[in-house]
């Protein structure tokens, strides 16, 4: 009996021993992990923050730093806008009068150049159209050739006359018809007139019926009503045309800030799409009412697009400068640049062996005289790297990338 008591103590003792040993490698395994995984995600924190280049690589990509600076500038209000196309630039064509759709020869987005054919449509009115004008034209010819004949009588009339050949009543005839000739020759000339006009408002080609809407301006197709198949009533919206090189710029602003502006006032806007670049429009018309409804005074501008990176319906975050003056703190043009679709700017931190590079998020204001407003994220002093400022983007940039095996 005591024999068996002590193997099942011995038993249980080496099971717990066993549990002890397997237990104690786990716990360990498990820290071991967690620590490595910590260690991994401040590595990644800090990989995605700061950056290390050594001297060499410094001096090899053209990195130069200086301190950011505080300047005196007018102090700016911030208001919304919108940029909407220039309607003094815009074509909003229709249908010239009650047709079908035959074809439809553009698309939301083309670029169409003046007289370009855009919308061919089948009317009767172009039919009937077509054959007044010819009528009239047949006609003119008719006018012309009498009104010729006339003239050629009337002056071998004056020869006969002046010979004593025939009475002088037979001469004044002669003139009476060729007044009679001129008079319906100039009617022939008004009702062809007439229907070439006619022919034109409705844009009737040379050949058949068939009416074809063309582009009056150069420009950008933005938007397309017409479906081909479809029957459309006169003055039915068609295709819109609009020139891109000009963009209105709508602004709401209180009834204090417009007292400010003035019809040339220059204000500058950034759109989300360019968050680091600051554009300009010059201001046309101010409401001489406030809005019923917002309290705020209408403002209108036009803003300059050569290069097309605006477009109508964008928003836009506009500065209107003010009379009063700050000291704000700001960086050269090349010091912002667009990391991960956000402004940001490089501190640097050298020391003897390497230079240590920040990545600082900022907000930024208005572009003047070649320098950018910091409205938050950098403080004045503090060393911005100006020069080189994409090499130190591709650092942080492979600094992000996975790492291979």
């Amino acid at each position: 009996m005591k024999r068996r008591n002590v193997r099942w103590l011995g038993a249980i003792g080496a099971i717990l021993m066993l549990l002890a040993c397997n237990g104690k490698p786990a716990a360990e395994s498990n820290g071991g992990a967690d620590s490595a995984g910590a260690g991994s995600a401040a590595s990644s924190a800090d990989s995605a923050k700061e950056i290390v280049m050594t001297l060499a690589s410094v001096q090899h990509g053209g990195v130069r730093w200086q301190q950011a600076l505080t300047r005196d500038v007018s102090i700016s209000t911030e208001v919304p806008g919108q940029l909407a196309p220039n309607e003094d630039r815009t074509a909003r064509l229709g249908a010239p009068a009650r047709a079908r759709v035959v074809a439809v020869h553009v698309q939301v987005g083309s670029r169409v150049g003046a007289g370009q054919p855009l919308v061919t449509l089948q009317s009767p009115e172009a039919s009937t159209a077509r054959a007044d004008y010819n009528k009239a034209m047949a006609d003119l010819n008719a006018k012309h050739a009498a009104a010729t004949f006339a003239k050629t009588a009337r002056e071998r009339a004056d020869r006969l006359l002046v010979a004593k050949a025939i009475a002088k009543q037979e001469y004044e005839r002669a003139q009476i018809d060729e007044e009679l000739a001129k008079a319906e020759l100039t009617r022939a000339e008004a009702e062809a007139a007439r229907t070439r006009a006619q022919l034109e408002q409705l844009g009737v080609s040379s050949e058949g019926g068939s009416m074809v809407v063309k582009a009056p301006i150069g420009g950008v197709v933005l938007s397309r009503e017409a479906i081909p198949g479809t029957v459309v009533e006169a003055g039915a919206p068609l295709v819109s045309v609009s020139d891109p090189s000009t963009l209105w710029l709508d602004i709401a602003v209180t009834d204090r800030a417009a007292s400010s502006l003035r019809s040339g006032s220059r204000v500058r806007f950034r759109v989300p799409a360019a968050p680091v670049d600051t554009f300009e429009a010059r201001v046309v018309s101010v409401g001489g009412a406030l809005d019923p409804q917002t309290r705020t005074v209408p403002v209108h501008a036009i803003a300059q697009n050569p290069t097309g990176r605006l477009r109508a319906q964008m928003f836009a975050t506009v500065w209107l400068e003010g009379a009063e003056r700050r000291q704000v703190v700001t960086v050269p043009e090349g010091a912002v640049m667009l990391l991960d679709q956000r402004p940001v700017v490089f501190v640097a931190r050298p020391s003897n062996e390497a230079v240590r590079f920040e990545r600082r998020d900022v907000v930024v204001g208005g572009t003047f005289g070649g320098a950018v407003q910091i409205l938050n994220g950098l403080q004045p002093g503090e060393q911005v790297v100006t020069d080189g400022a994409f090499a130190v983007k591709s650092q942080f940039s492979r600094a992000k990338q996975p790492s291979e095996g």
